[in-house]
């Protein structure tokens, strides 16, 4: 197998016309971990194609702790931007959890003829740039998330954001993860906060709004993003562990359908061994296998 052509400076390469499936996994985990995220042009994938493509990495979640699937998909979240619910936050996937998606999916259904891109974001290259006395100070500090908060914002739609609000929080969740995150495979660091990160354990409100403010700027810094232009068939495989994203509200009315499925991961680990733990909810076991996920080739 070729390697795919690296797309970004920091962060992203890209596969054209090679059917995943078809390529060796050993091959796509490693240039996976060292770019983050593959970018795989027409792929060729239908539903089926692209939960078998995830689940060679390990178990799938089900779609989503709260949010519905894809009618008869139990496994894959449509990503729909049509009715004015647009989630235009950085993220990291389900981090509201104690075991968040190892790794994510994203399949092009129909994309607008202009914007409607996606920005993932290199978290270990953010860690990387923080100064000395900052990264000391971030390496001892630990975050809780919730799903609790404005996630998908009303563009228009007012009624359906608030019906939405209260599928998405119909069970609540929070959750204490490592600021800084030690990865599973690469013993790589990174800053794992993001939109759901919204206070610092045993700080205030306003000064837990500074630290995340400050921490954030650097992960979405210019040269750690990776812009992805899409086009209908394309797949989109990222490194939930070390990668936030966004997806700009800049299409107006133009209709915009994903599918995402995304790998069981484990609870996250910090510099000094702890492992995240739960403050409100439960493990999620409906959403999430509870065992590590393994490459199964």
């Amino acid at each position: 197998m070729s390697d795919p052509r690296p797309i970004g400076g920091r962060i992203g390469a890209e596969y054209t016309g090679a059917d995943p499936n078809a390529l060796p996994l050993d091959e796509i985990n490693a240039a996976l971990l060292k770019h983050r995220v593959l970018v795989f042009r027409d792929a060729g994938l239908d539903d089926e194609g692209q939960l078998r493509f995830a689940s060679r990495f390990g178990p799938l979640t089900r779609a989503h702790p709260t949010v519905p699937s894809v009618d008869g998909q139990p496994d894959i979240l449509p990503v729909d931007g049509e009715e004015g619910i647009r989630s235009n936050t950085w993220h990291t996937d389900v981090t509201f959890v104690r075991t968040p998606p190892k790794l994510s999916t994203l399949r092009a259904l129909v994309v607008p003829p202009s914007g409607g891109n996606t920005l993932i974001a290199n978290s270990a290259a953010a860690y990387a740039d923080l100064p000395d006395v900052l990264r000391d100070f971030a390496d001892g500090l630990w975050a809780v998330h919730t799903n609790d908060y404005d996630y998908a914002l009303p563009r228009t739609n007012h009624g359906k954001a608030a019906e939405y609000r209260q599928v998405f929080t119909s069970r609540r969740y929070q959750t204490a993860h490592p600021v800084v995150r030690v990865h599973p495979e690469t013993g790589e660091r990174g800053l794992f906060i993001g939109g759901f990160a919204q206070k610092i354990v045993g700080l205030s409100g306003t000064e837990s709004r500074d630290i995340l403010r400050l921490l954030q700027a650097y992960v979405t810094r210019p040269e750690n993003i990776l812009r992805v232009q899409w086009n209908p068939g394309d797949l989109v495989l990222f490194d939930n562990r070390i990668t936030q994203h966004y997806a700009p509200d800049d299409y107006g009315d133009q209709p915009r359908r994903l599918h995402r499925v995304t790998v069981a991961g484990d609870a996250p680990t910090g510099i000094n061994g702890d492992t995240s733990y739960i403050i409100e909810g439960d493990e999620a076991a409906h959403y999430s296998p509870q065992e590590p996920a393994v490459l199964t080739a």
